[in-house]
């Protein structure tokens, strides 16, 4: 499990994602979300704008898990 550090209360999914560089731009996310690929704390993740916490976890099938810490 990979972390990623964010100096925020809280950060979007899809900020998130194309922050760290998984992908390039916010609209990749939503074919992601449709195939049900993104899991947020194990659960099926729905909203590509959905708020991420410090100690949450980010779970993309078949690409990695991260941990979201604060800085």
């Amino acid at each position: 499990m990979q972390k990623i550090i964010i100096n925020t209360q809280l950060i979007q999914l899809d900020q998130l994602l194309k922050w760290e560089g998984i992908i390039e731009t916010g609209g990749q996310v939503r074919p992601m979300l449709d195939d049900g690929l993104i899991l947020v704390n194990g659960q099926l993740a729905t909203e590509r704008r959905k708020k991420i916490h410090p100690g949450d976890t980010v779970e993309i099938k078949g690409v990695g898990i991260w941990k979201i810490v604060a800085e």
